[in-house]
């Protein structure tokens, strides 16, 4: 017959097997909850937006001629060097970002559907305009930011679409940028993509703001201000580009 001291081993080991399966259950049950589909919305927007504005201002060195933006883009693929191989932090960043636009899209998607279940047929007759507005063009918007991502990436990125046999040149930023956007269709594709993103930000930045609940009544105008003109500076950071090589103003 077992001792107390062997009930009590047995009891503790259980215990800790049993507080360690509750706690992934607690963050499933959170995350098949809105709240914390919004808060994961939330969450990986930070680090989308982060990276957002990282990248427009790395574009911008375009403006300093090839030699800088040439030079840059060496840069992010050997930083971390000789701690890490050639291109190997980039890659840790381009994963990280991967997962982070799977549970961004992932949240969106079940949100909706989730929102779209817990409404009453009425409600949805009396809908108020201006919040259907705002949602379809973030569904939208969303949907073509996707499609703009795998194009991006093959394109400028790794240079397999948009670009004529042996055009596209590796680190050559600036000729690859060249010659991406002197086909205009190309460049205006991005520039509407880039508008996309645009009021996908001005609504998005808002939202998350309110999911950490960092609006209150004296700073609401303020933050509601602050996310357009985020939105608008992404927007003229990026769409610059495509419209400068467009009307000659970089050669």
């Amino acid at each position: 017959m077992p001792n107390n001291t062997t009930l009590n081993t047995v009891h503790s080991i259980g215990s800790v097997k049993a507080r360690s399966v509750a706690a992934p259950h607690r963050v499933i049950a959170f995350w098949h909850t809105m709240i914390g589909k919004k808060v994961v919305m939330a969450a990986t927007g930070i680090v989308l937006i982060g990276f957002v504005i990282a990248h427009m201002i790395g574009n911008l060195k375009i403006f300093h001629g090839p030699t800088e933006i040439n030079a840059y883009s060496r840069f992010l693929r050997e930083v971390g060097w000789p701690a890490l191989g050639y291109g190997e932090l980039l890659w840790m960043v381009r994963i990280v970002l991967l997962v982070c636009v799977t549970l961004h899209i992932t949240a969106a998607v079940q949100l909706s559907r989730m929102s779209w279940a817990a409404r009453p047929i009425e409600y949805r007759l009396k809908r108020n305009l201006e919040t259907t507005f705002a949602s379809r063009m973030m569904r939208w918007g969303g949907a073509l930011l996707v499609v703009f991502i795998v194009f991006h990436l093959l394109h400028l990125t790794a240079g397999v679409v948009g670009f004529h046999a042996g055009q596209f040149r590796h680190l050559a930023a600036y000729q690859n940028v060249m010659a991406a956007f002197a086909v205009w269709p190309i460049a205006v594709f991005y520039i509407v993509a880039m508008a996309a993103l645009c009021l996908h930000l001005d609504h998005g930045i808002w939202s998350m703001l309110q999911t950490f609940g960092w609006i209150t009544a004296r700073n609401e105008k303020t933050l509601k201000a602050v996310s357009r003109v985020v939105a608008l500076i992404v927007f003229a950071g990026f769409g610059s580009v495509p419209v400068s090589v467009l009307m000659g103003w970089l050669h």
